[in-house]
């Protein structure tokens, strides 16, 4: 990955933040499920860091209190902290970085919460990184919706509906770039993978200081 911008838009269609009321038996819900989704009703508050690495040294952090009852979120990047409502009509530069960084931290939930995507399975698929066997869960975001309508991601699950590895693919192209999902924790009622390797083996993305309340 050479340009942070492109990190930065790895975001997909903005999230509702409450449980849907009927839960589908859907296999992006199974996803959800298995990460305590189900759960999610027992949760006030997310805290979260979001930190990547390039070139093995230097390093960008950004943390976020997300309260899910207010619908506020603190914002903390090495130059300035501040408080915004995700009510407002006019959202700050911030809240771009805190979509973007909520889906590398909870996109299982994100698969519960958004509505505005489609998506495709295919089973006995070898994941793109290490080759293990999995079911394909392909989700296509509406064109219409959030700072990146049209994107595509494609999880590698494994048999009890965890994420392997996932790849993005901007505006649903061909191509895209893959990462891994691992160093699972359970925090509170919550499941999280903390790290995500790239392609060369070394850790691009991880998530640290995560809190749930």
């Amino acid at each position: 990955m050479k340009q942070l911008s492109f990190v930065i838009l790895i975001v997909g269609a903005l999230s509702s933040c409450q449980p849907k009321e009927t839960i589908p038996d859907t296999l992006p819900m199974k996803v959800a499920m298995a990460y305590g989704f189900d759960q999610m009703d027992q949760v006030n508050t997310i805290g979260f860091t979001w930190n990547v690495q390039r070139d093995s040294v230097n390093v960008l952090s950004r943390s976020y209190v997300w309260n899910r009852k207010d619908q506020t979120v603190d914002y903390t990047d090495p130059d300035t902290t501040y408080s915004y409502s995700l009510l407002t009509d006019s959202l700050p530069p911030a809240d771009r970085a805190f979509i973007n960084d909520k889906y590398w931290a909870m996109m299982p939930f994100q698969l519960g919460w958004d509505s505005g995507y489609t998506f495709e399975t295919e089973e006995g698929v070898s994941t793109p990184l290490k080759g293990t066997n999995s079911t394909k869960l392909t989700i296509v975001y509406n064109s219409g919706d959030g700072y990146t309508p049209g994107d595509a991601y494609d999880l590698y699950l494994d048999e009890n509906n965890k994420i392997l590895e996932w790849t993005f693919r901007r505006g649903n192209g061909e191509q895209g770039a893959t990462w891994t999902w691992e160093n699972e924790k359970q925090i509170g009622p919550l499941t999280f993978a903390q790290d995500h390797m790239g392609a060369n083996g070394k850790r691009f993305i991880w998530i640290s200081n995560i809190s749930v309340n």
